[in-house]
């Protein structure tokens, strides 16, 4: 057996190697993620959709969780027309205390990756306005944030020229449910041939299939949603390939006015979007699009100050990117050193193989164990790895271990 690297993750994507014995196939110079045969993994590729009907904030929205989006903000509707897509930190102050801890000259969030989406209107599900294109880019996405207009202002136009929330998620809902039933009526056309054709279990499973479609068809004709529908994990997983729209998981993100901020329960649209988001366990967060706009040039010390002006410690954005991250099944996990402090996103219920090739495929394909502490185990024992080890709360877990939120963790590979 060869020996076994101890790696940490460094800066620039490249990796310190701890041992002396050389790699093969490469100089001194280049990165070990160049020479040791694998790739570099992406952290997760999980998209979540920006939605809505045109002029309800979605761009203006997208271009303040994206201090670097240039996703073009205008009064009138299809402004968007190509989805726009931005990464967004997740900010978490985890990260800054092990930061300090390790005197990381670098710290590296996690984030969460926005598209920014064409507004919808009726019709869209029969190619109304730019429905199919629209529906086109929400069908790539994971999870959906729906934002709803929740703000009077005679300077915004609304498209239906009136402001109701209830009845714009209606619309949107309605169309995607539209688009659903037209993919299950196709999917049914072609079932019984494959029934007739399958053998064994194949079958069962086009014949069970075939009467979860039929039972959700009636549901899906009034506008509720998939995800409405009780489906176990089972039933899901028997949808997946069909991509339904109104199976994905939904947030509402009510846009109000900078004064309604502080208090948002006040507002009789908010009232009424909590009322209808109820009604599919769906989670609403409030946010205003104009003041997190506003933020996006300012100093932290400037940010602080205009936010409590308002009268509130934050604008809503950070909890809508929190809500989202939860809502794709996501994950953290710290990697922590003198050059880097860095949080790793990965699926709930990944194991360390799994958790460890989200950095590199190498790190997966020869993983021996991992060097693993609980966030608040480290914190007690103020960053050192190896009072944590003489305290025993520092353990060496294996290929079965499930990597839990928070863990820091150094990872042992064979090459």
């Amino acid at each position: 057996m060869m020996q076994p690297h101890r790696l940490i993750l460094k800066s620039g994507g490249s990796v310190r190697r701890l041992c002396p014995r050389p790699l093969q196939g490469g100089s001194g110079s280049s990165s070990l993620l160049q020479r040791c045969g694998g790739r570099l993994q992406p952290v997760m590729s999980l998209k979540t959709g920006i939605v809505g009907l045109p002029n309800v904030g979605k761009s203006t929205l997208f271009n303040a969780m994206c201090e670097n989006a240039k996703a073009e903000a205008a009064n009138f509707p299809f402004c968007t027309i190509e989805p726009n897509v931005g990464l967004v930190s997740l900010k978490d102050p985890r990260l800054t205390k092990l930061a300090e801890l390790s005197k990381s000259a670098k710290v590296i969030p996690a984030t969460v990756e926005f598209v920014d989406i064409a507004g919808l209107v009726k019709g869209a599900s029969q190619g109304e306005g730019l429905g199919n294109k629209f529906l086109s880019n929400i069908r790539e996405c994971d999870a959906l944030v729906q934002v709803a207009r929740c703000f009077d202002s005679d300077d915004v136009i609304h498209v239906d020229g009136r402001v109701d929330p209830v009845e714009d998620i209606a619309t949107i809902n309605l169309e995607l449910a539209l688009s659903d039933i037209g993919q299950l009526e196709r999917r049914l056309e072609k079932l019984p041939k494959l029934i007739k054709q399958a053998k064994g279990n194949e079958k069962g499973n086009f014949e069970t299939e075939k009467e979860l479609i039929e039972s959700l068809m009636p549901q899906l004709e009034t506008g509720k949603p998939v995800r409405a529908c009780g489906l176990d994990d089972e039933q899901l997983k028997l949808l997946s390939g069909l991509q339904l729209l109104t199976s994905k998981p939904l947030i509402y993100a009510a846009n109000v006015s900078e004064d309604e901020l502080a208090d948002p329960d006040s507002n009789v649209h908010v009232q009424a979007l909590r009322v209808a988001a109820k009604a599919e366990n769906a989670p609403v967060v409030v946010v205003s699009a104009q003041v997190e706009s506003e933020l996006i040039d300012l100093s932290d010390d400037e940010r602080l100050e205009f936010l409590d002006g308002l009268g509130v410690s934050e604008g809503g954005l950070q909890s809508l990117v929190r809500e989202a991250y939860g809502l794709l099944g996501l994950s953290t996990y710290f990697t922590t050193g003198e050059t880097e402090s860095r949080a790793w996103t990965i699926r709930k219920g990944m194991t360390a193989p799994q958790a460890a090739g989200v950095i590199h495929t190498d790190f997966e394909k020869g993983f021996i164990k991992a060097e693993t502490i609980g966030y608040s185990d480290f914190l007690d024992v103020e960053g050192s790895w190896s009072t944590a080890k003489d305290k025993g709360v520092m353990r060496l877990e294996g290929k079965e271990y499930v990597v839990n939120e928070g863990d820091v963790m150094v990872f042992k590979f064979n090459n």
